[in-house]
């Protein structure tokens, strides 16, 4: 039995195809779309998925939705209530994108990939907790799920037991640890739903000196994790900006402009709010293991991408073993709505995993063989050689410790935001160098950005300060202490001073804080990769290598031979591994383009394309037959300026029936106007249906009972978690949009 997931119109769209209930397939569109986060609907992505399984979409039984789209119409109609009359500008944007696709998903859904059965909707924190749980090593375990929203939760709390999840409770918008979060990441002036990481990396330079006035004026936080949001310093309610002059006021000054100077200011900013969120699910973990009384813990959300914070609730103690979902944002949440299906929905009965995960390392996209590469790199007429099996792992590693970066591309791609050593970049750790090269020449991004170590499993605990694997990356941990060279850096160093100190053994990955996002690998997930660094260990001593993703600044993780390949002319990899074939800079032919270049995107092409002029000819009919109406009118009426007038449109339709190519343009031209008629049209109807529909119900509810959204602590209750709905656990609400 198939099942397809769907993840989409929010951020990370994806596509998920389970077999029986195990993961054939799972991928987000930005991959194929090369549009970072992409939003829209994942059609390649479901492409790829049935392909990758040999059926088509006629074989597929179940297709499910990540998300309950009327309960999150219901919040944000109630969002706007809460703030009207403000929030007009948001209105007439967010409105119409919910009117014509995320109301009608099922026949969103019907019409993209020609799907004839009855969609299925599971909740969205509902999909997270599955992906998380299902996947899983654990047979029970704790679950927490922690984003910015879903439907009305924010975060969620419960246990899996076998194939049952158990939900108990939640916390509702617009009280968010992940809005929290990313309204910081937006003043700091970073981007939101992209940012978080770079916010995250940038933390460990500042101090938090503005913790104490985080968490009493921005947030209260009880005892049991929960918050409440003061939204007086917020103005997202409104769709307009994270935050509002108020914020600023706070932290002295107006947000950081994007790609403006970052100053100590940002720094201590990024510390204190990692500081904060750190305390909020230390606090939540503490409570979740007090109410379930279990040893393990299964995250999800894109809070749970927080790989420091991870790493706090582990070397906490509170639970044994934790597992986090590789694809802890939207785009697992595919995963996850397929999955729930299989068991929640469908009673399917879930085998022991033994203490393993079923995530298959989470190498789950596309794979290119050996004769697609050998096909691509003959058409450009590449200089490549083939690898000997026996001595691939060596080469590699050889080219590592000669100081060379390397684009790797071997087996199938990632599912996640993660480089595991399938689409990655890697190099020697042991050079600081190999850190400002691959940040400032490579991937063209901020200077302060750690890379990541992959360490031999076995070798982990002699490098950092980890006791359990960390295959997916999600894990913080400190340098092991005897491996540290100098003494932990001092107040009024800048950025570039405080990187340019020898910090470890390995300071390529190590962090300014002596900390790193730790990958630790084995020969069963990924013999290739492992072999790689155990070869290295021979060469150097070293049993840690440098990865990062291999991508530039702004665009998705490569996903093609010819993205890979692309990427190596484009930037300042020394060497490409393709499969079993390896390319070396100096024996190409293609010159690195300058910088501009690299981050442009591809050129358009300049022909028009035929669905184009197929559109110009359909308008052309259309235009025909309408205006050739109204001159046959002017023409029984005997009126000279509707014949005059329609006559010569009519014309034009003949035009641009017979001549599309050269009436392009001014079919251009015409749908331009059009579209500017019908957009203020539009804004007019949606500003009188905000004005006088929307206005005076919010005025009504403020006085009769109240806004329909909490905007102030309270501090005279003990928390703000609210028990969770008992249709979480009915079957029927699959087959319900709310």
């Amino acid at each position: 039995m198939y099942i397809l997931g769907i993840s989409c119109y929010f951020h990370d769209s994806a596509a998920c195809l389970i077999k029986d209930g195990n993961v054939i397939a799972a991928v987000q569109e930005e991959r194929f779309s090369r549009v970072k986060n992409d939003s829209t609907f994942p059609v390649n992505a479901v492409e790829y998925s049935l392909k990758e399984a040999g059926i088509t979409i006629n074989d597929v039984d179940y297709v499910v939705y990540y998300d309950k789209p009327l309960q999150t119409f219901e919040r944000i109609l109630l969002s706007y209530m809460t703030v009207a009359p403000i929030g007009l500008s948001s209105w007439v944007k967010v409105l119409p994108l919910w009117l014509k696709y995320k109301l009608f998903i099922q026949d969103e859904i019907n019409k993209e990939i020609n799907y004839e059965g009855e969609v299925l909707f599971t909740e969205h924190h509902e999909s997270h907790a599955a992906s998380a749980f299902y996947p899983s090593p654990f047979d029970e375990a704790a679950i927490i799920t922690i984003d910015g929203v879903g439907e009305w939760a924010t975060a969620s709390y419960g246990y899996g037991k076998g194939s049952e999840l158990t939900f108990l409770k939640e916390l509702h918008y617009p009280d968010s640890v992940g809005l929290l979060y990313s309204a910081f990441t937006y003043f700091t002036g970073f981007k939101v739903n992209s940012g978080e990481y770079k916010m995250m990396g940038l933390a460990p330079y500042g101090k938090p000196r503005f913790k104490e006035i985080i968490l009493k004026e921005i947030i209260d936080l009880k005892e049991d994790g929960s918050i409440r949001l003061n939204q007086a310093y917020f103005d997202f309610l409104g769709g307009g900006h994270m935050t509002n002059n108020k914020f600023a006021e706070l932290f002295e000054g107006p947000k950081r402009q994007l790609d403006s100077k970052i100053t100590q200011r940002e720094m201590d900013i990024a510390a204190s709010i990692q500081a904060v969120v750190e305390e909020i699910v230390l606090k939540m973990a503490k409570h979740v293991a007090q109410e379930t009384k279990l040893k393990n813990l299964c995250i999800a959300g894109g809070v749970a991408l927080n790989c420091v914070a991870n790493g706090k609730i582990l070397s906490s103690g509170i639970f044994e073993n934790i597992w986090i979902q590789p694809a802890a944002g939207d785009a697992g949440g595919a995963l996850g709505a397929a999955l729930s299906v299989w068991y929640r929905f469908l009673g399917n009965t879930r085998t022991n995993p033994n203490g393993n995960d079923t995530q298959k390392g989470s190498y789950l996209g596309p794979s290119f063989s050996n004769d697609e590469v050998k096909e691509f790199l003959n058409s450009n007429s590449s200089k490549y050689h083939e690898l000997p099996k026996a001595d691939r792992s060596r080469i590699i590693a050889e080219q590592i410790a000669n100081n060379k970066m390397v684009g790797y591309f071997s087996g199938r791609s990632e599912f996640g935001p993660r480089a595991l050593g399938a689409r990655s970049i890697i190099g020697d750790p042991r050079k600081l160098e190999t850190q400002q090269t691959i940040n400032n020449k490579i991937k063209l991004r901020e200077s302060f950005r750690p890379l990541a170590p992959t360490v031999l499993e076995e070798k982990a605990s002699e490098y950092f300060d980890i006791e359990k694997p960390s295959p997916y990356m999600l894990l913080v941990a400190d340098t092991a202490k005897g491996k540290r060279l100098t003494q932990k850096d001092e107040d009024g160093i800048s950025i570039q001073g405080r990187l340019n100190q020898n910090r470890s053994d390995v300071p390529a990955v190590t962090h300014v804080d002596y900390s790193a996002r730790v990958q630790t690998i084995n020969s069963n997930t990924n013999p290739g990769y492992y072999g790689i660094v155990k070869e290295f260990e021979k060469l150097t001593g070293c049993a840690v290598i440098v990865n990062t993703s291999f991508n530039i600044r702004g665009m998705p993780i490569v996903n093609t031979i010819e993205d890979a390949y692309d990427c190596f002319v484009r930037s300042e990899l020394d060497v490409l591994v393709l499969e079993d074939c390896i390319l070396y800079k100096e024996e190409q032919l293609s010159v690195t383009p300058k910088i501009d270049d690299i981050i442009g995107s591809k050129a358009k092409p300049k022909t028009i394309a035929k669905d184009n002029l197929k559109d110009v000819r359909k308008f052309g009919i259309g235009a025909f037959i309408i205006f050739g109406l109204l001159f046959s009118l002017g023409v029984y009426t005997g009126k000279a300026f509707p014949i005059y007038f329609f006559g010569f449109l009519t014309s034009l339709g003949v035009g641009f029936v017979l001549l599309p190519q050269k009436m392009f343009v001014v079919y251009k031209v015409w749908m331009k106007f059009a579209k500017f008629i019908g957009k203020n049209i539009n804004f007019l109807i949606l500003s009188f249906v905000y004005y006088f529909v929307v206005t005076p119900l919010a005025l009504a509810k403020l006085v009769f009972g109240g806004r329909p959204l909490p905007t102030k602590p309270d501090k005279e209750i003990a928390s703000y978690w609210k028990l969770r709905a008992e249709s979480a656990q009915s079957k029927e609400r699959f087959f319900k949009r709310f």
